[in-house]
């Protein structure tokens, strides 16, 4: 039985799969990573995009940290790709457990799943700091310098920047997921952000399938490896 075969045999017998995904899920969605050749580490600026992105940065320049993020971060009009739409079917079909997200496009639920864990949160929620108040993206993307709630206070993307802590119901949530799966397909990541990639240490099974175009640090742990495209693999499925 060839690896395609052995991951289709697997996939068919999943009750509780979880799906671990990074950046690579979404570039077939047409939207940049930030390693890739087009992302967001080949563009000039006049600061590397981690300093930009960082919460020191956000609280001292605020205006120059949104412009960044309108033009480079909130990537509003884009849709879902085959990758995101079989997740979305496998949970409706009671195969799929739970989604663990490093991004934050929101477009698994708009493909259709329901339980996602988005690790760095979600351009899609967006909070006033002062009052709580919340606010769409467009809220954020329309505005003209640092947008504003109606009682002065800055409304802030509901994302995880660099020196800020993962939401620690969410991580909890994913580690329960990822410790009670009985497959985890891990995608689209080079799994070297932490801690978001420690996570999946937590599995104890022995159907790791890790799919990725390039080489990770934890291929030598996974039961199936694919350095292929996302949606060559998923269009197969």
């Amino acid at each position: 039985m060839n690896k395609l075969e052995t991951l289709k045999t697997w996939i068919g017998e999943a009750k509780r799969m979880v799906f671990f995904g990074g950046a690579g899920v979404s570039t077939e969605s047409g939207i940049p990573d930030f390693r890739s050749v087009d992302g967001l580490y080949s563009q000039h600026f006049d600061y590397p995009p981690e300093t930009i992105i960082s919460h020191s940065f956000y609280r001292k320049n605020p205006s120059y940290f949104f412009r960044f993020y309108r033009e480079k971060m909130l990537p509003l009009g884009y849709a879902p790709n085959i990758t995101h739409r079989v997740l979305a079917r496998w949970e409706a079909e009671g195969k799929l457990q739970a989604v663990v997200t490093q991004n934050i496009d929101g477009l698994h639920q708009k493909a259709g799943s329901r339980k996602v864990y988005e690790l760095h949160g979600s351009v899609l929620r967006n909070y006033c700091e002062n009052c709580g108040k919340f606010y769409p993206a467009e809220f954020v993307q329309q505005a003209a310098d640092i947008p504003r709630c109606t009682c002065g206070g800055i409304v802030k993307p509901d994302v995880v920047l660099y020196e800020e802590s993962l939401d620690e119901k969410t991580i909890t949530a994913s580690l329960e997921a990822i410790a009670q799966a009985d497959m985890l397909m891990v995608a689209g990541t080079s799994l070297t952000v932490y801690p978001a990639a420690g996570l999946i240490r937590y599995y104890p099974g022995n159907r790791l399938v890790l799919i990725n175009r390039d080489e990770t640090p934890y291929d030598s742990m996974a039961n199936l490896v694919f350095h292929d495209s996302l949606g060559e693999i998923f269009s197969t499925l």
